[in-house]
This record gives structure tokens, sequence and C-alpha cells, in this order.
């Protein structure tokens, strides 16, 4: 018995459905993947006044992934309010007043927690870093920054070029 070729020429070649082809413009590549992720991981802040998120990946792989928030067990900014809006402190200065981790840190955190390197490994963020998160990703190894949203700290920048770390917004 013969079998009939759907959607392809009699000479055995495949022509994609007009269903795959859609599909297939829909799919994200491996960077909006994981960019899509850490917009989804974001959506767990518990901060008052940026979400956002964080996600470890090497060789398409999920390392740990990280929010912005109080630290494990302790009271969030949701319940008590925001310390750095009760003193007024700007965005992008005095990162001590604050009750919370970034979503880098938080990353960089659960993956030493659970004895997971990620030298060499790619870290795709909602936001650009900081400088505190910048120096935690020299010093953890990281050989990347994905972002999808500025963050103006020239610092960060500078560090991070420094360091060889190659920084893409997306």
């Amino acid at each position: 018995m013969k079998k009939k070729s759907i959607g392809g020429s009699n000479k055995g070649e495949k022509k994609p459905s007009l269903m795959a082809k859609e599909k297939s413009e829909k799919r994200p590549d491996w960077d909006e993947y994981f960019l899509d992720i850490a917009d989804l991981v974001s959506r767990r802040s518990s901060c008052l006044r940026r979400s956002v998120g964080a996600v470890l990946v090497k060789e398409r792989r999920i390392l740990a992934t990280g929010y912005n928030g109080a630290p494990t067990g302790l009271r969030h900014c949701l319940d008590l309010g925001c310390l750095r809006e009760q003193y007024n402190v700007p965005s992008g200065e005095r990162h001590e007043l604050c009750r919370g981790l970034h979503a880098e840190q938080n990353a960089i955190i659960q993956a030493a927690l659970h004895g997971v390197s990620v030298k060499g490994a790619t870290i795709y963020c909602t936001n650009h870093p900081c400088v505190i998160c910048a120096k935690m990703i020299i010093n953890a190894g990281a050989a990347k920054v994905i972002f999808r949203e500025g963050y103006s700290d020239k610092l960060s920048e500078d560090m991070l070029q420094e360091a060889g770390v190659q920084v893409c917004k997306l």
C-alpha cells in the first residue's frame, strides 16, 4: 500500500503546513524564551517599586531563578511598606536601605545554596543589573548578561565591560 504525502509534492518533498509555518513564526528563539521566563519569575517579586526577575542558564538549561524581595522567612515590603519610600531614597542609590535582595543576587544565591556552579553561565534579567549585582555576576563567573529594560548605572556597565562579561539588550 502506497502512502500519500500530506502537504507535500509527489516527489517526496514536504512543504510545511500553514499551521507549522505560523507556529514557527511565533516560536521564540532561546534568548526570548529565557527572558520570557525571567518576566514570569518577576511576577513573584514582593518589591513595591519594581518587579525584577533573573534566570541563570548554561547550555540551554536553567540553573536557578531569582526575583527581588525580602530574604527567606522575613516579612515582605508588601506587608510592611517600602523603607526606601519612607526615607525618599531615589532609585539606584543607597542600596543598603532596603529589606530586599535583587533578582540577580537571589538567583546566584539559589545556585550556591544548591551547589550549582554558574561559571560560564548567562544571566537573563528583566532589567540591567545594578553595580552591586554586576560585581556578584563578575565574581560568580557568569559570562554573559542579557536584559530587556535599561537601568541607568554607568559604573555597572563599565565594570561588566572591564571584566569581559558580554552584555546584550534584547
